[in-house]
């Protein structure tokens, strides 16, 4: 197993429209593409990213996959509405926080 982490920073002023788009879109999206969600992390205070994100999938491979389809980019396009300073990348899974 392999952990697709990824961090960002919300857009001033865009929370309520980013969480409503987690929750209805970026969440079963990714679960749909073959990414389990497996943890969330929201930063209230420190010089760091404001939200790390976990999930994971079978392989390296498979998440090569995911990252390189259409579907990812659409979603990852959506994203980029609400946030900046998207941040990702492919570790060996653990259990607990990663970075």
């Amino acid at each position: 197993m392999v952990k697709l982490i990824l961090s960002w920073d919300i857009k001033p002023d865009l929370e309520q429209e980013y969480f409503e788009f987690v929750v209805r879109e970026f969440v079963p999206g990714i679960t749909k593409l073959g990414i389990k969600p497996t943890d969330a992390w929201y930063t209230l205070y420190g010089d760091c990213s404001q939200i790390l994100t976990g999930g994971v999938a079978k392989d390296t491979s498979a998440v090569q996959d995911i990252l390189s389809s259409e579907e990812w980019d659409a979603l990852e396009s959506r994203l980029l509405e609400f946030v900046e300073n998207l941040e990702r990348k492919v570790v060996p899974a653990r259990q607990g926080f990663q970075l």
